[in-house]
């Protein structure tokens, strides 16, 4: 919907009748107040800004906007909405400052901050907050999930493998699973921050349009149940031949789904025994896809067998690796636990981490919601009268919800001071958006440097 004036909660409609009298300022932030994951990786600002924040409303937008929130039961601001479009040609006269996206922050960092421009527009700051706080809560915590997977596989590489460049070993598979286009596009893009492997196009269309990608991500021909059953269980060899012949190479890679019928024996015969040596003169690499059972059970059981019949070599950390033809990608029921159970189940039996790579669905772009970090944004100060002062809520019920007072700071030492402490230090909260105007741009490549800890930089725009 990119009519920004219904982008909202239906009871924001009301709150421009609720603030004090004389209220000139009202300054928010965002933070991710709590969860499993220690550390936040922050990102989609920019894309947010561009997709919606760029383009000013119209007279049609005020009208249909009232039509439909009056007829809701609620009132309408259409003064202080042709206000904005009048007075500042339709954008938006607020200020956003945020964190550089990229940067890895402990929680209950603030990582957006967020103040009207215009005295008289005290009420839009809040009026933002459901399309401001979903356009960060969503594509950050799907980047701090894949950042807190790729930690734990970069940990079993740097045990188990000579080979330990993770890049490529979380696969995204989420595209299907997610709500919408947009969804898939947005948790798309904060894997791709971490991994370079993913099946969601729309997320490459994504890094390109909003952060000046040129090519973010990749993916590989495989197959699907669909042409491997099209063949029929008699013809099951028949179906992976095709599939050397047509995907086979030196320095390709191709994977093929190989529990349609019986795994173990497309496994130990028709890949071990009948179509080994066609695979290897290929000189491709067969990535085989289980794809049912429990994977704890079945990874460790492909594997086994795999190395039975295609051979390999023993590293010098004194891990087993499989034959360079072949090697074992595990998309079904992943999740972050289970993904460091069949890691470490490998590794006890003696098999280097580098062997297999993992496919991620529903769980990396669907399952995370706003309380996976327990996201909030809330109004942290309010200048009435030429006065700021501070506005919290501290309920006794739940410590856990206090929130922060002031306008707010963070330091280089990711410390969050109240903004007149700041001193000679340096705020990273750093203007972003003003009235319309994106101020600051990260293209995808610097915002990936950032998570590695590289200086940031911006490119004034």
């Amino acid at each position: 919907m990119k009519n920004i004036i219904l982008n909202t909660d239906s009871y924001k409609s009301s709150h421009f009748l609720q603030y004090p009298a004389k209220s000139q300022f009202v300054s928010s932030y965002i933070e991710a107040r709590g969860g499993e994951m220690k550390r936040v990786l922050f990102f989609g600002l920019q894309a947010f800004i561009k997709a919606y924040l760029l383009t000013p409303i119209t007279q049609d937008n005020i009208d249909e906007a009232e039509a439909i929130i009056t007829a809701h039961g609620l009132p309408f601001n259409r003064e202080g909405w042709e206000y904005i479009l009048q007075a500042h040609k339709g954008y938006l006269p607020l200020e956003i400052s945020a964190l550089a996206e990229g940067m890895v922050v402990p929680l209950q960092t603030p990582l957006v901050q967020v103040v009207n421009t215009d005295p008289k527009c005290y009420w839009l700051t809040s009026y933002i907050e459901t399309a401001l706080l979903r356009a960060v809560w969503y594509p950050t915590t799907v980047a701090s999930l894949s950042y807190s997977i790729k930690q734990s596989i970069q940990s079993y590489l740097d045990a188990t493998s000579e080979d330990t460049n993770a890049s490529f070993k979380l696969h995204d598979f989420g595209s299907r699973g997610a709500s919408s286009d947009e969804s898939a596009m947005l948790g798309g893009m904060a894997h791709l921050i971490n991994f370079q492997g993913t099946d969601t196009l729309t997320a490459i269309v994504g890094t390109k349009r909003y952060y000046n990608a040129d090519m973010a991500g990749f993916s590989i021909p495989a197959s699907e149940h669909s042409t491997m059953t099209s063949w029929g269980r008699e013809s099951e060899e028949d179906a992976y031949s095709n599939m050397i012949e047509r995907f086979g190479g030196e320095g390709k890679i191709f994977a093929v789904v190989s529990d349609s019928y019986d795994i173990y024996n497309a496994v130990s015969h028709i890949w071990g025994e009948k179509l080994q040596d066609k695979l290897k003169e290929s000189k491709a690499t067969l990535v085989i896809r289980p794809d049912s059972g429990n994977p704890q059970k079945v990874v460790l059981e492909v594997m086994r067998r795999v190395y039975e019949k295609f051979g390999g070599t023993i590293n010098s950390k004194g891990y087993k690796v499989l034959d360079s033809s072949v090697r074992i990608i595990q998309g079904d029921g992943v999740n972050a636990n289970s993904i460091v159970e069949i890691l470490e189940i490998l590794k006890c039996n003696g098999f280097a981490s580098e062997n297999i790579a993992f496919g991620m669905g529903g769980a990396l772009l669907q399952k995370p919601n706003r309380d996976t970090l327990s996201f909030a944004m809330k109004a942290s100060a309010i200048c009435v009268d030429g006065e700021w002062r501070d506005v919290y809520k501290d309920p006794i019920t739940d410590s856990g919800k206090r929130s922060k007072r002031g306008r707010l700071a963070v330091t280089e030492e990711l410390e969050t001071l109240r903004l007149e402490e700041l001193g000679d230090e340096t705020n990273l909260l750093k203007p972003i958006y003003r009235n319309g105007k994106l101020l600051q741009e990260l293209d995808f490549e610097t915002i990936r440097e950032n998570v590695l800890g590289v200086t940031v930089s911006h490119k004034g725009v």
